[in-house]
Order: C-alpha cells, then structure tokens, then sequence
C-alpha cells in the first residue's frame, strides 16, 4: 500500500510553491489537480509505481524550476547534510584513510574516546565489532556506518600495530566528535597571523575567536583570512564574524524577497579585531557566507580582498520541515551588501547552464585575466569610506586579482591529487619511517625548515603513480614539480601533525596567501589603489 503521508505532502507542497493555503481541509483547483493525479496514478495506471519516489522526483523538478538552490532533502540525506554546520558528530574520533585495502588511522581525534584509549597514528584498524574489515574492498561510507554511532553506545575495534604481533582491542565509547571549521591558523611573521576557514558552523565563531586571541597574545596586529573553496554556511556566524572586525553600526548585509521584508544586520561594538591590517583571500569556489563576509569587509574599505570573483550564491534559504522527516529549503529572500550589490549571479537560463557556469568562466578566460570579465555601468558601485569602484552582478569581485595558475595544474598534476596519488604516497612514507621523522624532527619548525624532497623520493613517486595507472608526462611533470614537492612535503607534516601545518607548507606555493603578504609589506600604496 502507497503512503498516503507522503502523497499528501506532495499535495501540500505543490500548494505552498503556488502560494494556495488550504482552507478547511479543501485546495484549490490547482492543488486539486496534483490530488487527483496522484489517486489516479496509484488506482489506474498500468503499471505499478512507487509514488515515494515519484513524488521526491516530482519536488525535485518544482524546485529546480524555481531557483539552482531550493532543494529538497530526504530523511536520510538531512542528518548527513546538517553534521558540518552543527560542527559535530558522534563517533569514536578518529581521521582514517583507506590504503591498499586496509584502514589506516591518520590521527586520532584531539580529546576524542580513540585518542584517550591510545590509538595511535599508524594503527591499522581490522577488526569492527569482531567483523573483518581488513582485505574485504570495504568504502570509506561503510566504513562511516560501522564507527558512527550514538554517544554512549560501544564499538569494539581490533588494531594492527607496527611492533606488535596480536591484534589490540579496544572498547571504544563513542562519543561527541568535532568537526573543525578552522583548518589552519599559524603566525606568518613576526606581526601577521594566517587563519584558514573551510565552513560557517555553529562552532565557527568559537573557533575564529580563540584562534584570534592566540595570535594577538602572540604579537600579531595584521590578518589573512582565507575564504578560498568556502562555500559558506549559517548566515548568523558570517554576521558575527564580519562584526569581529567592523567598528559599531556597520550595515554588514541584507536580505530582501517578494514575501519577505527587508532586514539589515549591523556590526555592534563586540569586535575583537577591528584595527590592524586585514586581507581576505577568495576564489570560484568562495560561496554564500564567504561572500557576506568579503562584500562587508569591502565595502566598508575594512580590508583587501584578493583572490578570483566568488562564486555568487546570494540566495536566502529558509527550512519547512514535513512530517515524514524531509524537509525543503526553499529560497525565501535575496543577500545584498552594504553598498547594495546584489550577490546573486543570473540564473536565468535555467538549471543545467546555472551549473556549467564556472566552467564557462574558465573556457572564457576569466580565471586567467581580469581584462575578460565586463561590468556593465549600470552594475557599478562605490565603497562606503574611500569610495573606490566595485561592481555587481553577481559573486565578489577582488581588488587584487591573481589568476589561476593552469600551467602547473595540468593533467599529470590533477591526475596525482585526484587520483590521490600523493596522499597516499605521503601516507605509504610516513608509515614506514614515522619514528625516524619524530626523531629527527621532534618540532614542526625543524621540520619545516630542514626536511627536503629530493629526487629519489620524486623518483619513486613517479614509479608509485604509473602503478596506479598514471602514465609519466615529462613535460606535465617537469611545469609541476615545484608545486608536486611542496604538496608532498605538506602532506607528509599533515600526518605526522595537522592540517596547520599542511597549511603552513602548502602556502609558501599559493599565489594568493604570497600576494596578501606582499600587500601586507607594501599596505598604503596598495589600499590606495
């Protein structure tokens, strides 16, 4: 028998995008239409049909009818999508890798049940709950479903550690496991700090501030923040972080819709870095609450922004839940800057060229030169204090442009990441040498500064990268090394510390962060421009 809950949500919903409220338990002619086609399909159609999936694919096409960001999530998909932006979940805390067909544990999580019980780095994890999970093609999802759990239930994991003959087990006591919104945050120099941000998350504010006051105590006065492949998250924490670094009764966005007031959120006096220098880095790939963030901090002449136009997603999504546990986000309201930019790009010629259009920005040569995009006079805008020109039409346009660097991002190079190739090199070498490394390198700047790839390494990263079916280019290879090297080298400090120092590394490579301290070193004539 089909569920008659969810056919009548269906019916409800195709009501609420028509704006017809139900009346006495009666629709109007249109929402009767979806009623009676619905009854007619479960009782005369030819065939039998699944009307829950009819009816999710029949909201689904509504939406996308409607806007690229109203969507429909089901039951299954919500717990998943809210995990990153409630900046927890409940596990046993640890980051793991899947190599050669075994588990491997990265690191265990800070303060998490598995860090407490002494799983180490490097431990194989064979066991889960007395089932073989070591040889059996097991995924990184499956693996997810056997570790998550609630907090308080108890899994049993068996180890394999280097040194030890028997398996070790553990009774893990799952628990509430973080997910960190801060990836990095290290001093730079002696007066300028470096924080990267990945997500806007209940934690994010938490985070960023403690993060802040640990470099102020340790003398910094001037900020990068990194927003590049920041796809945004809680409009209130983009609010709060812009307020950080505004002065008081700032306008830091609004939002306006059809059915939905105009309401202005402002800066208030709590700002705990609102002097000093401060660039912002953003990319493509810089999204919603990114761009809150970097249209305040521009148009109030706060900061630089540097980097490539953001991606322009300026629509404001509100949550209806419905009873079987799915729920809509259904755009309700539009974001518009300080200076009154509309952050949205057009989205007019329908979904699928909506979705190609960072694409188009490459094969039009907007990522790689500034002279390819055009602003119309009419998308011209000026900034609140120095009154420089910025313009609209859609994603944040920086001040500094640095374009995308194609030549060493070539095939072999995106064949070595995608394929995670260097990854699990870096993994394969850590593993084997991890106590040779800690030895000589006890401290992160030891190994900063003296650990280098040489060309053996390279060597063998080449052989292990034809192993896995990716043929040696001399040339690809020969414009990417440089870069090849330093991701090597991060991600080897990643596994034997954290993503901060992977960030640290990685850097000295990333013509944007190299861009922000040059400004930093040369801010009047710069900020002037």
């Amino acid at each position: 028998m089909i569920k008659r809950l969810q056919f009548i949500v269906a019916c409800l919903f195709a009501s609420m995008l028509m704006d017809i409220t139900p009346v006495q338990g009666q629709f109007t002619d249109e929402g009767f239409k979806f009623i009676k086609l619905f009854s007619l399909i479960e009782s005369r159609y030819v065939d039998s049909v699944d009307l829950n999936k009819l009816s999710d694919e029949m909201i689904r096409d509504m939406l996308h009818k409607l806007d690229p960001h109203s969507v429909y999530i089901t039951k299954d998909e919500v717990e998943a999508m809210n995990e990153p932006l409630a900046g927890n979940f409940e596990g046993i805390g640890v980051t793991f890798d899947i190599l050669n067909d075994t588990i491997i544990v990265i690191s265990p999580i800070v303060g998490g049940p598995s860090e407490k019980l002494g799983i180490r780095a490097g431990d194989r994890i064979i066991k889960i709950a007395d089932e073989n999970v070591a040889g059996t093609g097991i995924t990184t999802k499956q693996v997810l479903a056997k570790l998550k759990g609630k907090k308080g239930t108890v899994v049993k994991v068996d180890i394999k550690r280097r040194g030890v003959n028997a398996l070790i087990s553990f009774d893990i006591v799952r628990d509430k496991i973080p997910i960190h919104s801060v990836d990095a945050a290290y001093k730079v120099s002696s007066n300028t700090g470096y924080i990267r941000l990945s997500r806007f998350s209940a934690t994010t504010l938490t985070e960023v501030n403690e993060a802040l006051e640990g470099l102020k105590k340790d003398g910094i006065t001037d900020i990068i923040l990194d927003l590049s492949g920041n796809g945004g998250g809680y409009l209130d924490v983009a609010v709060s972080l812009s307020d950080a670094f505004l002065e008081a009764n700032k306008l830091i966005v609004y939002t306006l819709g059809s059915h939905a007031p105009k309401k202005e959120y402002i800066s208030t006096s709590k700002g705990i870095f609102e002097s000093g220098k401060l660039a912002i880095i953003i990319d493509e790939g810089s999204a919603s609450a990114s761009e809150i963030v970097a249209g305040a901090i521009q148009d109030w002449d706060r900061g630089i922004i540097i980097g490539r136009r953001s991606f322009g997603k300026g629509l404001v999504q509100y949550p209806f839940a419905f009873p079987d546990g799915s729920i809509i986000r259904l755009t309700v309201a539009r974001y518009y800057t300080p200076t009154g930019r509309l952050i949205q790009k057009p989205y007019t010629e329908g979904y699928e060229e909506y979705s190609e259009e960072l694409n188009k920005r490459f094969t039009h040569g907007e990522l790689l030169s500034k002279d390819s995009i055009h602003f119309t006079g009419s998308l011209k805008y000026f900034t609140l204090v120095r009154k420089r020109e910025v313009f609209g039409g859609g994603g944040i346009m920086p001040d500094i442009f640095v374009p995308f660097d194609t030549l060493s991002y070539n095939d072999y190079y995106q064949g070595m990441i995608n394929k995670g190739i260097v990854n699990d090199f870096a993994l394969i070498y850590v593993d084997k040498n991890r106590e040779n490394l800690r030895g000589k390198y006890p401290e992160f700047e030891q190994f900063k500064n003296k650990f280098e790839i040489d060309s053996l390494m390279l060597k063998d990263l080449i052989t292990y990268a034809n192993q896995k079916s990716l043929p040696y280019k001399a040339v690809d290879f020969g414009q990417s090394k440089h870069l090849v090297t330093i991701i090597l080298k991060a991600s080897i400090a990643r596994d034997l510390w954290s993503s901060s120092e992977f960030y640290e590394i990685f850097n000295s490579a990333e013509a944007g962060f190299n861009k922000a301290v040059e400004v930093f070193d040369n801010w009047d004539s710069y900020f002037s421009k």
